[in-house]
């Protein structure tokens, strides 16, 4: 390994890796317990999805999700033509080296290693491809499920029958904006792994940056503080209330 990658780039590559997964993971856990986008965003989808069971008209949820949709749709499609432009520049990685090699401040790299990184960046268009497809399905599911939401709003639905719908109807439409996020998370980081090509150094810290912007846009965004006023919140650790 250390013949084909140089130990700075495997730490470099590794301390990425780290970066990325790790903060998926805090963000996930810390999301139960302080108030962030994800989970005030749950909390606007269960109530939108609570007002809907008790509305005979649905033309304006539909369009609002089907809206959303195309722009998952959109990233979708963009991903495809990035993943071409990767390996339309790995089909000819002569040309690509020579261009890196008169670039000033960039570091001396192999063939062999210019092709890795390009690699690794098809793979992280892949798995963006994937999580925007698997999106743009679930918000398909979602529209189903409003085409079913008159029949919720019939006076023979009980409150319990209501409740059911929208509990699991929220959360279908909860889980397709994760996935939406991780695919735009992914371009996030894809945008800081264009750095490896400069140097590892700048790859560990464009990691860094990108990770810090997420975690501000995250937890401590302006708006964060405007959603959360809407339901007279502010940022920081959630009640034994909202916990419970």
């Amino acid at each position: 390994m250390s013949t084909l990658i140089p130990l700075l780039d495997v730490i470099a590559i590794v301390w990425f890796l780290s970066m990325w997964v790790g903060y998926a993971i805090f963000a996930r856990k810390r999301a139960k317990t302080r108030h962030s986008l994800s989970s005030i965003l749950r909390a606007l989808r269960v109530e939108w999805m609570n007002a809907v069971v008790h509305k005979e008209q649905h033309i304006a949820d539909a369009a609002l999700v089907g809206n959303v949709e195309r722009t998952v749709t959109f990233f979708a499609s963009s991903t495809i033509f990035v993943l071409a432009g990767v390996l339309t520049v790995l089909a000819s990685n002569d040309a690509f080296v020579r261009v890196l090699d008169e670039l000033p401040f960039t570091a001396e790299q192999s063939h062999t290693l210019v092709l890795m990184k390009l690699g690794g960046l098809a793979g992280i268009m892949v798995y963006a491809f994937f999580k925007f497809t698997w999106a743009v399905r679930q918000f398909g599911f979602v529209s189903i499920l409003l085409g079913m939401a008159p029949k919720m709003s019939k006076a023979t639905v009980t409150l319990e029958e209501r409740e059911r719908f929208s509990k699991n109807t929220a959360k279908v439409l909860d889980q397709a904006g994760h996935e939406y996020n991780y695919g735009l998370r992914a371009y996030y980081f894809a945008l800081g792994y264009l750095c490896w090509f400069v140097s590892p150094w700048l790859l560990m810290l464009a990691a860094l940056v990108v990770t810090g912007v997420l975690y501000r846009r995250e937890y401590n965004s302006k708006v964060l503080r405007a959603l959360l006023a809407t339901h007279n919140l502010t940022p920081g650790p959630k009640t034994p209330d909202e916990l419970g």
